[in-house]
Order: structure tokens, then C-alpha cells, then sequence
């Protein structure tokens, strides 16, 4: 359904933005989980991001299309994305570039990936940036806080050791499941401490017996 406008559905509703930093493994993932969860996903990718996937992966952005329930043209800014009356859980970008998270923080818009963020912002729904770069110089971290003020999240996507991981494979997963949770999303990819993750669980703490 590329370029085309959904029609009228009653499932839960994300959008998915790819820029063109590296890690758009992360994003392909989001794709495949919520594809997964019964989640409708309505992406947008950037040029740069087209040629990461090159790149990265050797997957063309016409292939995600099976993995997306509408993919947008980064141009089409009366696409249903760029209106707030389009109701959506939120916006994830995964990975955000610098000049992704610039352009949103500014509010000066140049497509439709950063345009669908600035509405998601303006909604007061959930926009969570996947902000992949390091380090960081003092002019990012002030933009960061920027964003931080105004709605935004900003979660880079920092694997988590803990779940052990035994491939990439796994880091990308967990960190695009745990990441996935600030929507509400519970998926069963997610490895949970003091859940599924033996080390983390814990014998429930007994009070002592009363003396009579």
C-alpha cells in the first residue's frame, strides 16, 4: 500500500519513521513486531535511509512493504500521517538521525517523516526517538533536552546485557521489544528481569510470625 492513504481500521495504530543513521536493523524490527502483535504500522523512511538499508542489510525500501500496513511517500505531505485527526498510538523513529531530531525539535519540518512527528507532538501523543549517535557534543545534548521538554522521548537504543544475548540478532530484538513498551505494547519478544529472565527472580520476602 505504498503511497496510499489506509483505509478506516479499528486496530491499534504506530507510526514508524527510518532516517538515514546507522542501525536500521532496529527499524526493520519494530516492523516485523508489531506486524507480529497485530499492531498497524504506518511508515515513513527517509533517501538517506534507503541507501542505509543498502548498506546494512542489502534490503530495498520497496520490501518493507510486507512488513508495513502503509508505507508513504517522504514527499507526500497530505499523506494521513501529516494530519492530527489521524488517531495513532504515537510515532517511533528507529534510528533517528541528528538531523531528524534537529528538525522536530525545531518544529521546522522539510518532510513528511519530521512533519508526522511535529503532529504527534502537537497531539500530546507518545514520540519515542531512537537517536543513534556518538558521541555527542553539547549542541546535541541541548537539543535532546529541547525535545525532552517539549513531549518527546529519547531512547537511544542501548542493548541491554542483562537478557544475555547470544547474537546481534538478539540485542536488536530486545531493544526494539523493550523500546516498543513505552506504547503500551507488552510483546512476548521483550525479555523481562524478575520474569522470564531466571536471574532477576526473587523468593517473595515472608513477615515474621507474630509472637503470641
Amino acid at each position: 500500500m505504498a503511497g496510499k492513504n489506509p483505509t478506516p481500521s479499528q486496530n491499534p495504530r504506530l507510526i514508524v519513521g527510518i532516517s538515514g543513521a546507522s542501525g536500521v536493523a532496529y527499524g526493520v524490527r519494530v516492523l516485523e513486531l508489531l506486524k507480529d502483535a497485530g499492531v498497524e504500522s504506518h511508515l515513513v523512511i527517509t533517501r538517506a535511509a534507503e541507501m542505509t538499508l543498502g548498506y546494512e542489510t542489502g534490503v530495498k525500501a520497496k520490501d518493507l512493504d510486507r512488513l508495513a500496513h502503509t508505507r508513504y511517500r517522504i514527499e507526500d505531505i497530505g499523506a494521513a500521517i501529516a494530519s492530527g485527526s489521524f488517531g495513532t498510538l504515537g510515532m517511533i523513529v528507529a534510528p533517528c538521525s541528528v538531523r531528524t531530531m534537529s528538525e522536530i525539535a525545531t518544529g521546522v519540518t522539510s518532510s513528511l517523516l519530521t512533519r508526522a512527528a511535529d503532529v504527534v507532538l502537537k497531539e500530546r501523543r507518545r514520540l519515542v526517538l531512537m537517536v543513534r549517535e556518538t558521541p555527542l557534543h553539547t549542541g546535541h545534548l541541548r537539543t535532546m533536552t529541547q525535545l525532552s521538554e517539549i513531549g518527546a522521548i529519547i531512547a537511544p537504543p542501548v542493548p541491554g546485557l542483562y537478557a544475555k544475548p547470544k547474537s546481534v540478532d538478539d540485542l536488536v530484538t530486545q531493544t526494539a521489544a523493550r523500546t516498543l513498551d513505552l506504547f503500551g505494547l507488552d510483546l512476548p519478544a521483550a525479555k523481562r528481569w524478575g520474569e522470564d529472565l531466571k536471574d532477576g527472580r526473587r523468593s517473595p520476602v515472608r513477615a515474621p510470625k507474630e509472637k503470641p
